[in-house]
């Protein structure tokens, strides 16, 4: 049985999305999806652990924290009785594909905002922006709506996220596991897959290197890390195309 707090917004009756944010937001951090696909979807918004209201990261787990996410998400997967609509940010994309591997029975479909792209040791600079959010988030808020075309309420449920995240865990625990990830997870998806991504986004998969069609590799125009904060009737319409042609 699954540990981690999970939001639920939508209808009961409708089928089921899961969705699975970045580092440092949580689950009530996708108000504009909620708006968006609430009339139309059973939303599960899933707390990642060390974030939101789910259990805290042990010290003793820090050195291997992305496998007890793959398997926290695994968890809430399995929990579901029929297969969902997978949608994952960031962490929460790469958590999203790794788990969607582990269970694809359990996911019909799924949906890779700019999903974060492994490499070698820790990133040693997300504590320091976190605390600067939770220390003034009025200028954060500030600065971030003067540098984007972000809706109010994502900028305040942003900015409240960074309330209750994990702080030993953005200390000392932000490893993403193994790489290769182009070799050794997109060309084994067996789930019908969109990846949004910035136009020549760092973190995108090199669409040559995805075998089949499968897996589609989508660029949107103007957006950065966060593609549907940045490009909201993009990201909405091109999700909603892609699920509408299942």
């Amino acid at each position: 049985m699954s540990e981690l707090t999970v939001h639920t917004y939508g209808r009961d009756d409708a089928p089921t999305m899961v969705l699975v944010h970045g580092l440092s937001d949580d689950g009530t951090a996708w108000p504009d999806a909620v708006e968006r696909w609430g009339d139309d979807w059973r939303l599960l918004a899933v707390d990642q652990r060390g974030h939101g209201a789910s259990p805290r990261f042990r010290p003793d787990e820090l050195a291997h924290t992305a496998e007890i996410l793959e398997d926290d998400l695994v968890a809430v997967l399995e929990e579901q009785d029929s297969p969902v609509v997978l949608v994952g940010h960031s962490l929460g994309g790469l958590m999203a594909a790794r788990a969607a591997l582990r269970v694809p029975e359990k996911v019909r479909a799924l949906v890779l905002e700019d999903p974060a792209k492994p490499r070698p040791g820790e990133d040693t600079e997300f504590l320091p922006f976190v605390e600067s959010v939770v220390a003034n988030p009025g200028a954060a808020i500030a600065r971030q709506a003067a540098e984007s075309t972000w809706s109010g309420q994502e900028l305040l449920a942003w900015a409240k996220s960074k309330e209750r995240v994990d702080l030993g865990y953005l200390a000392g625990g932000l490893t993403l596991g193994r790489m290769g990830w182009e070799t050794g997870l997109f060309d084994r998806l067996a789930t019908p897959t969109l990846v949004l991504v910035p136009v020549d986004g760092p973190m995108a998969p090199d669409p040559e290197l995805i075998p089949g069609d499968l897996v589609r590799v989508a660029e949107v125009p103007g957006a950065g890390h966060c593609v549907r904060r940045d490009r909201p009737e993009a990201f909405y319409g091109a999700v909603e195309e892609f699920l509408a042609g299942l």
